[in-house]
């Protein structure tokens, strides 16, 4: 917090001391962590505008009120998540978890790429690809992956050029927001996460993320963990502001189909990757994180509070 707090005095050229007052001033009055208070520039607004903002306790307060813990545990665990997600998959896997050697010599046959993950990590923690060929010493990558916990072994995804034009050493991946009220699915976010330089897009990994718009064009640049802006991917040199996302509709009417699944679980958000033959699920978060567009970068200093109270009691 003391950290931020200098941040955002390096930034703005107010006294640290002040700033974390504020910092504290706004956790008790909005609810606000100090990366809320950092990521949706707080600072920059006024009581009014901080009003319209989800924060970290309101998140929160959503989740609790929203998704039924009773079945927290299909999202929590990959492997269940997968087995109850099966045909949105597109995809093979395995766990090994209580297989042996010989499945996974099985399974990896004739594959040239696996991703790797543990059951019940967040945020990219313990993501893995891993090239296959004939040199491959297969038995001390079973053994690794054991020692590791990283018993979900599935086919690499091999996403769309257009989506690969933006870092092709990641999947990038859509995260949308659903909401289910009265058997409809309404999309409340759609998130366009980046990979910056990683195997992984997720944000607390060294990925960005900008925002898309009912049209399916990114409409703002996209910002990091450290709350660096890129008109530009630096790497790929790609321009992000105005890409347009391939498949538009087919994702939005996948995504509501997905979200019929569980229903008990209403408030998902939900990791999409975009292939050639249409969208695959990555996974479901029943306890997303939140986004919303930076003040700065957009000139918006409304947050999705307002939207969100249309469909919630919240």
């Amino acid at each position: 917090m003391i950290y931020v707090a200098g941040k955002v005095s390096k930034k703005t050229g107010k006294i640290r001391f002040f700033v974390l007052l504020d910092m504290i001033h706004c956790a008790l009055v909005y609810g606000s962590g100090y990366m809320d208070y950092f990521e949706f520039e707080f600072y920059l607004l006024n009581k009014s505008e901080r009003s319209t903002y989800i924060t970290s306790n309101i998140n929160n307060n959503i989740i609790n009120k929203y998704n039924d813990p009773k079945y927290n545990y299909i999202f929590d665990d990959k492997a269940i998540f997968n087995d109850t997600f099966k045909s949105f998959l597109k995809r093979d896997y395995i766990n090994l978890e209580h297989l042996m050697y010989d499945d996974f010599v099985k399974f990896v046959k004739n594959k040239k790429k696996i991703v790797v993950k543990p059951l019940n990590e967040c945020g990219g923690k313990g993501v893995q690809i891993i090239s296959i060929d004939k040199k491959s010493d297969l038995e001390k990558i079973f053994n690794s992956l054991i020692r590791n916990k990283q018993y979900l072994v599935e086919d690499y995804i091999s996403q769309c050029r257009q989506m690969s034009s933006l870092y092709n050493k990641s999947v990038n991946t859509l995260r949308i927001l659903t909401f289910y009220k009265n058997k409809k699915v309404y999309i409340l976010k759609f998130i366009l996460k980046i990979g910056n330089g990683g195997a992984v897009d997720n944000f607390s990994s060294g990925g960005m993320y900008t925002f898309v718009d009912e049209s399916g064009k990114v409409y703002v640049p996209a910002i990091d963990e450290e709350g660096n802006v890129f008109e530009v991917h630096p790497i790929s040199k790609k321009k992000i502001v105005g890409f347009e996302i391939p498949k538009y509709k087919e994702v939005v009417d996948f995504v509501k189909e997905l979200a019929l699944v569980v229903p008990k679980v209403r408030y998902v958000g939900w990791d999409i990757a975009i292939t050639d033959d249409g969208p695959v699920v990555v996974e479901g978060n029943n306890f997303s994180g939140i986004f919303q567009v930076k003040p700065s970068i957009s000139g918006i200093k409304t947050g999705d509070l307002p939207n969100y109270r249309k469909y919630m009691d919240i």
